[in-house]
């Protein structure tokens, strides 16, 4: 399982933003939210594909609680573009402060793991680089070409940053034709100050309908956590926001908080609650609904993207 503490020495802060925070209360988790450790013989080798390529992923930087189940299927969502981001989002387990330089042969190694793993489906997300001129679109670009050379027939879904006032980022990536773009609104816009303090709810929101504007026939998806202090009605009206941008599918997973100095949990959410969201996200016409305690944007991605083609081709 990934390391949560929030330093990474003694003397550079993980999150230096959140050092001087007060400690906030780590809630006891509930038995559905429990995980089995990690330990499998693939688990094993799909770290040593990860740490061979000299590779970053979000399952291991932001702490995710499927990486037991997730690796030991030989599945891993890859972060490209380094693992320090310039944002300071208050739920984010991912190291904050200035990036190194980009790794210009990173969108090889990540094409040479997708192969090794035998992907079918890959994921590829990313730190947010507001300090690159393009967001990192172009990196984002070239690792969609490098995995579409290496295995032309593994279908590739991303997850961007919201290339806030970077003109021209969105559609560059959009012109390389992932199957899917993915971005998270994360949570309702009442407490984007407080949780995503660096980024525009309704910019998010236009990002995503601008990718249906530029490729109808591109699959959209976006995802939420709840948890954070959120109304019912407020998931709802998020709900209504998606659709009007004509996100095809949404996630809904517990927010989990990282460290102390984190955001703090409000409440878990129980599982009837996730599978009455999910009904209702239904009945407003996404083509897929991953609504559960443990969901996250790429657990069992593979298996959704066929499920969210097969949805599409029977509408």
């Amino acid at each position: 399982m990934a390391n949560l503490i929030d330093t990474v020495t003694a003397a550079r802060p993980r999150h230096p933003e959140k050092a001087n925070r007060p400690e906030t209360p780590v809630l006891r988790k509930p038995e559905w939210i429990r995980v089995k450790a990690p330990g499998s013989a693939v688990y094993t080798e799909t770290q040593k594909i990860v740490r061979d390529g000299k590779l970053v992923t979000v399952c291991e930087e932001a702490g995710c609680p499927n990486i037991g189940e997730c690796w030991s299927k030989k599945h891993a969502t890859f972060m490209i573009m380094g693992d320090t981001c310039t944002r300071a989002c208050a739920f984010c387990n991912v190291k904050t402060g200035l990036p190194d330089a980009l790794d210009g042969g990173e969108p090889e190694r990540v094409a040479d793991a997708v192969a090794r793993m035998g992907l079918s489906h890959s994921v590829i997300t990313s730190v947010d680089r507001d300090d690159l001129a393009d967001g990192g679109a172009g990196h984002f670009v070239r690792t969609i070409k490098a995995i579409r050379a290496a295995s032309p027939a593994t279908t590739i879904e991303i997850l961007t940053p919201d290339f806030l006032k970077k003109d021209g980022a969105l559609e560059r990536v959009v012109e390389a034709k992932p199957d899917v773009f993915n971005h998270n609104l994360e949570t309702v816009p009442g407490l984007y100050l407080k949780i995503r303090p660096g980024a525009r709810y309704f910019h998010s929101l236009r990002l995503l309908q601008r990718v249906k504007e530029l490729d109808r026939n591109m699959f959209t998806k976006s995802g939420i956590m709840v948890g954070l202090g959120e109304t019912r009605e407020q998931v709802m009206q998020v709900m209504d926001d998606m659709r009007s941008a004509n996100i095809d599918f949404i996630t809904i997973g517990q927010y989990l908080q990282p460290t102390r100095k984190h955001a703090a949990i409000d409440r878990f959410v129980t599982p009837d609650e996730f599978k009455a969201y999910e009904t209702t996200a239904y009945s407003k016409g996404f083509l897929m609904v991953s609504s559960s305690p443990l969901t996250r944007s790429s657990h069992h991605a593979g298996d959704d993207f066929a499920r969210l083609r097969a949805a599409r081709a029977a509408g």
